[in-house]
């Protein structure tokens, strides 16, 4: 308003002046008044508004706007998936390699890398952010606070359903839903899927990405717990990018705890691949156990194993509480780590 009556003040108030004024000096003084306030009210509102063909999703919030996740102090990362063309650094393999369980060369791991995109598709078929369109994520952890939850409908009606490890469905689908497009495992945690679900291996070793190469066609033969052959569309499998590991554990995680657990960084891809993220079956129990739905806990002194635990929960609170999330406690909204 003051910049409009500064400018109505530069046309004549008195009757005596008005004849001495061409009349075209005031038209164009009031339209330079009026334009003037335009580009001004423009630009203002441009910083909190996008017109909806420029805006990367159909969500009234989406993940793809880089500012979101940078506001926490968050960065996303290129390659969260493993491709043909992906070169991991020697900083990034000295890492992962480090992670109990894990060793073997560099030469190995090109190796068996180039092993596995002859036999799996060159890079993971991920859709893409379009305006018209809002990719709803369910994240679905295996914390005993699912049970008595009723979130199985709620589950199923998004997009994009991701399980991991041993997470049952069968005589659960009340509480954790029933179905399945993403299954993330490593080969001690494998399980036969369907047809139409996505496998997604998160390697925590040379001998993890060996072992979905012969899987699929030989059979794995070591004499170690594990899985010699396994059912699933290797069109559809995913391999998860070792330096997206140790992104996590170093940009998220603040290096906190050995590495990061499947769970968490589940949750961190979920964020790269959708535009809207709801997270279910999080969490301890009120002993401060990680402990499954599906089963007794045995192990009364487990915590949370070798993974931060504690920090992985507060890096959740925090992203629902600036609602870049949406966190589904369950049936005790007191369970924390």
């Amino acid at each position: 308003m003051k910049s409009t009556w500064s400018c109505w003040r530069l046309l004549p108030i008195h009757k005596h002046q008005t004849s001495n004024i061409n009349l075209k000096v005031m038209v164009f003084i009031f339209l330079l008044c009026v334009t003037g306030i335009g580009v001004f009210w423009r630009e203002d509102i441009s910083l909190y508004f996008l017109p909806h063909d420029e805006r990367p999703c159909a969500c009234d919030q989406c993940l793809s706007e880089d500012g979101l996740l940078l506001s926490q102090n968050f960065s996303k990362f290129a390659e969260p998936l493993l491709s043909v063309n992906c070169n991991l650094s020697s900083a990034d393999f000295n890492w992962w390699s480090h992670i109990p369980g894990g060793k073997g060369s560099y030469s190995s791991y090109k190796t068996t890398v180039d092993r596995i995109f002859q036999m799996l598709p060159a890079s993971a078929d991920v859709e893409p952010p379009s305006p018209d369109r809002c990719r709803t994520c369910a994240v679905v952890g295996n914390s005993v606070n699912l049970k008595d939850s009723h979130y199985g409908p709620l589950i199923d009606f998004q997009d994009i359903v991701m399980r991991m490890n041993r997470g049952r469905t069968k005589g659960y689908e009340a509480d954790v839903g029933t179905r399945t497009t993403h299954h993330v495992m490593y080969p001690e945690s494998a399980v036969d899927l369907d047809n139409t679900t996505r496998l997604v291996l998160f390697p925590f070793k040379i001998r993890d990405l060996e072992w979905i190469t012969k899987a699929f066609s030989t059979g794995f033969s070591r004499k170690l717990i594990l899985k010699s052959n396994i059912r699933a569309n290797k069109d559809l499998v995913m391999v998860l990018n070792p330096a997206f590991m140790r992104y996590v554990h170093h940009v998220w995680l603040r290096k906190k705890g050995s590495y990061p657990s499947t769970g968490f960084m589940a949750l961190v891809l979920a964020l790269h691949i959708c535009d809207e993220v709801h997270v279910f079956g999080f969490g301890a129990d009120s002993d401060g156990n990680w402990s499954h739905y599906w089963e007794e806990l045995k192990n009364k002194k487990l915590k949370t194993g070798q993974h931060p635990g504690g920090e992985e929960y507060g890096v959740l609170q925090k992203l629902a509480q600036h609602q870049i999330v949406k966190f589904y406690m369950g049936r005790d909204s007191s369970l924390s780590i």
